[in-house]
């Protein structure tokens, strides 16, 4: 672990809007500095991505952004920015998606020219690795386009470099539906650890010679495939609480190799990252249910520094297309937030604790996203020697908090959820401090047909 002590140490600063180190775009939008700025996040209607279709393509992302910046200017947005996440056809043929990020940057720029609007465009090619069984993160060769794609996208106009990187989630996906938390903090923890160390070594890398900001990982995968199904009751919520807590050490490391901020929004790992590190991050909750449901609409809200939707089709609604539509439902939550932080700190206060109590006394992974939970959780995890120890620390934190507000009467919970608490708490207890002990102590339950340690170095 890079960081041994924390950025932010009240939860009170970790508000909406402010972060310690705010990062300032090409364009003039300055995250983290003293405003909250809303992310938009689009995708196509169901249709074939290929060569052939290119025209159609480049048709949909020029009306997404001509139109949302349109819609901005009416509504005196003061700044937007755009995330390009990318499908997979976009990424395995790199062409398809730079030329997209040429278009959407054209529009931008255009603006910028004309009007003075300040937009950005966040790239986040996909991590196609995750397709190729067992995956081979490292000598695949399905780095060459993710790479290609993150050169000429940035180029083109990219100014926001992320991933959601899938290193580990082969191990990952098995542990979620056994519920086997100590193969979720050996997923995540040890090949995760690895893996985005390797790839933001080169990300951070390639920013830096373009003149690029990158931006940040999620545990997208890992931590919001538990929230979903927890949501549809197939594995406890209390488990799913702790698999977004162990996430944070994986997306750690693309910040403790350079990554800058603003995280990507849909792992919600940002608040721990911005306590810990002081960077500035995305979050998605309310407006993200066009993707996928949550336990977390509002207290998501209480630390951003973007405002996201998660991903949103390019179709037709009663009120418009529907990035158009997301684009105003996000500008008015961050109006709200920004006219609480221009009334004052104790205003801005006030509506960081309604949107953390309107969400944290339902569901235990509400109760970790709640800026107390998160520096009491964060302050354990920074006392790690190790990612590993980090990420067992920072679980048994979150187990305590969690049983601590049941026992109080501060979290609605079910009999059937609290009878995890004392295995949950034995199983994390077992695991050793040093990686190479706790890699002896997992190797007997791993499949040698999904997994290849020695894609990660082991």
């Amino acid at each position: 672990m890079k960081y041994r002590n924390l950025a932010i140490e009240r939860p009170e600063d970790l508000l909406f809007g402010h972060a310690p180190r705010p990062v300032t775009t090409r364009r003039g939008l300055t995250i983290g500095g003293g405003r909250v700025y809303p992310e938009l996040n689009f995708t196509l209607p169901p249709m074939a991505v290929t060569l052939e279709t290119l025209p159609e393509v480049k048709a949909h992302y020029h009306q997404i952004v001509r139109d949302a910046l349109k819609r901005g200017r009416e509504l005196y947005s003061e700044g937007i920015v755009f995330e390009f996440e990318t499908l997979l056809e976009m990424t395995r043929t790199p062409r398809i998606g730079v030329e997209l990020v040429e278009v959407m940057n054209a529009l931008c720029e255009e603006a910028h020219g004309q009007y003075g609007q300040r937009s950005e465009i966040r790239l986040t090619p996909n991590d196609t690795r995750d397709f190729e069984r067992p995956p081979r993160v490292r000598t695949t060769s399905h780095l060459d386009p993710m790479f290609e794609l993150f050169e000429r996208g940035a180029a083109g106009g990219g100014d926001l470099l992320s991933i959601e990187s899938t290193g580990g989630k082969e191990v990952h996906d098995d542990a979620l539906l056994a519920c086997d938390i100590q193969q979720v903090v050996f997923a995540l923890a040890v090949l995760g650890v690895r893996d985005v160390r390797f790839l933001w070594r080169r990300i951070v890398e390639l920013a830096r010679r373009l003149g690029k900001i990158p931006g940040g990982d999620t545990a997208c995968g890992f931590a919001n495939t538990a929230m979903v199904l927890a949501e549809k009751g197939f594995i406890p919520k209390i488990f799913a609480a702790l698999v977004r807590v162990v996430a944070v050490v994986r997306t750690l490391v693309a910040v403790e190799e350079g990554a800058l901020g603003p995280d990507k929004d849909c792992g919600y790992e940002g608040p721990y990252l911005k306590a810990i590190a002081g960077i500035p991050i995305s979050m998605e909750g309310k407006t993200a249910a066009c993707a996928h449901s949550s336990p977390v609409g509002n207290v998501a809200a209480a630390c951003c520094d973007l405002w996201s939707n998660e991903s949103v089709q390019n179709v037709k609604l009663l009120g418009g297309f529907a990035p158009t539509v997301y684009l105003e439902q996000l500008e008015y939550d961050v109006r709200f937030m920004n006219r609480a932080i221009l009334d004052g700190a104790s205003t801005a206060r006030k509506v960081q604790q309604l949107l953390v109590d309107s969400d944290v006394h339902l569901d235990p992974q509400a109760l970790v996203l709640a800026p107390r939970s998160v520096i009491a959780i964060a302050a354990e995890m920074v006392k790690g020697r190790t990612h590993l120890e980090a990420a067992r620390r920072g679980a048994l934190c979150a187990l305590e908090l969690i049983e601590e507000a049941i026992r109080n009467g501060a979290l609605r919970s079910s009999d059937q959820e609290r009878e995890w608490i004392p295995r949950l708490e034995e199983e994390l207890a077992a695991i050793p401090d040093e990686e190479s002990t706790f890699v002896e102590m997992m190797l007997p339950r791993l499949d040698p047909a999904k997994v290849l340690l020695s894609e990660y170095g082991l």
